[in-house]
């Protein structure tokens, strides 16, 4: 365990450069995926469900399609297999690592938002699925990430039609005999979307995302951190907008970093002229509340989790403009 973190210490101390990032096997999944969840079970790497556009994109009127199937990669260096499939078709949710299981919160799926939270286990060659205590309201497109033994989710939309983001965040305490999911006090900025996610230092954090006004995107540069001590605290805005950006994000000694994300500098452009999004990777340093920026991405992704495996940063496919997937993965390592 100590050797794992200090080799993530030096991965992240590095700089998130496009030297350093190498790609693995690409998930069995020929279009690739967006909203998936992921993490680490059994030392192995699990990508299960997100949705794409298969047939056509959405500007030649395809329809998206969300999947159930899950998928294992047992070590960097070797190919995906196919593991098993989720309890529904489902992406668009918040998943973290925890105990060596994959925690899943809310989602979506065609037609409705979720509630329901799940233990995705690989073991015995076999994924293995527990039932968690319900969010209390449906979630999807929020923002995670676990601190210490807490998952804290935030944000997103109750309904596909929403009109207004959310703004109310929830923890559960997965140690805890008997889990239970309780509202954190209100949050003081604006309800939003696709924000990205950091713990760090024993706070939970929220960077960014997009606020919802009459169903338009609203792209926010805000951020916040909040503990149970220092309750809700507003940090320094951003330098530009992110939403979407791979979440939750690395952390490191001094804060954590933001890797790219959608700025909304395109919004309206066709989609064949879409140049993709945000290269730069932004480090947040929670002593000095300062951004600075830290080197750049050579293969930006939105709309999907950031993974720590084996010493390293992963990206599991994910977007790469608006209506276009990947199946490529990307890892970044010392």
């Amino acid at each position: 365990m100590l050797l794992r973190t200090l080799a993530l210490l030096a991965l992240v101390a590095s700089g998130a450069r496009a030297a350093d990032w190498e790609k693995l096997a690409p998930i069995p999944n020929k279009d690739g995926v967006a909203g998936p969840f992921a993490g680490v079970s059994g030392g192995a790497l699990l990508v299960a469900g997100g949705a794409n556009f298969p047939d056509k994109k959405p500007w030649e009127g395809g329809a998206k399609v969300w999947h159930d199937a899950a998928f294992v990669l047992e070590k960097p260096g070797g190919e995906w297999k196919h593991a098993g499939t989720l309890p529904r078709a489902l992406g668009y949710g918040v998943s973290a690592t925890y105990r060596g299981a994959v925690v899943c919160a809310g989602g979506s799926d065609s037609r409705r938002h979720y509630a329901e939270c799940f233990r995705l286990e690989w073991r015995d060659g076999k994924l293995h699925t527990t039932d968690l205590p319900k969010l209390p309201r449906p979630v999807a497109n929020g923002c995670g990430a676990l601190v210490g033994d807490v998952l804290f989710v935030f944000g997103g939309q109750e309904e596909p039609d929403s009109a207004e983001a959310s703004a109310t965040a929830y923890r559960i305490d997965l140690s805890a005999k008997e889990p239970k999911w309780d509202a954190v006090p209100a949050f003081p900025g604006r309800g939003r979307v696709l924000a990205v996610a950091a713990a760090h230092d024993g706070k939970f954090y929220v960077v960014g995302g997009a606020a919802l006004v009459k169903g338009k995107r609203e792209y926010l540069r805000d951020a916040y951190s909040y503990s149970p001590k220092d309750g809700w605290k507003r940090l320094a805005d951003l330098p530009h907008a992110v939403v979407g950006a791979p979440s939750p994000v690395p952390s490191h000694a001094t804060g954590f970093d933001v890797l790219g994300g959608d700025d909304g500098s395109q919004v309206g452009t066709a989609p064949d002229t879409h140049t993709g999004f945000r290269k730069d990777v932004l480090r947040y340093d929670a002593k000095a509340n300062k951004w600075i920026a830290h080197g750049e991405l050579n293969a930006p992704r939105v709309t999907v989790p950031c993974v720590e495996w084996n010493g390293a940063v992963v990206i599991p496919s994910g977007e790469v403009r608006p209506g276009v997937r990947s199946p490529d993965v990307w890892r970044a390592k010392p």
